[in-house]
């Protein structure tokens, strides 16, 4: 079953019409998502992705309770931690 999942925007890295992306918050899980479908969104707007594309605003007490009855229906299962890509990566330098 495919779900969209609600989360909060956290931060817009890449404010461009067409490629449009941000960070979104879900409950402390944060992931890079494409906001190109959602130009009114805002940082601190709600949205719902579905296979890393947010396709909708959503207010904040309707994304509370779609997420806790996720939670309790245990379909956040495909929602695992994972480090957010950085688009400039520091580079590693060894001490010697």
């Amino acid at each position: 079953m495919c779900l969209a999942i609600p989360g909060r925007i956290a931060q817009i890295t890449d404010p461009s019409e067409i490629t449009r992306r941000g960070i979104v918050d879900f409950d402390g899980i944060r992931k890079t998502v494409n906001l190109a479908f959602v130009p009114e969104a805002k940082e601190h707007d709600y949205v719902l992705v579905h296979v890393g594309f947010a396709i909708s605003r959503i207010d904040e007490a309707k994304a509370r309770l779609v997420f806790e009855s996720l939670r309790q229906l245990e379909a956040l299962d495909e929602l695992e931690p994972s480090p957010v890509s950085d688009p400039e990566p520091e580079l590693e330098t060894e001490a010697r």
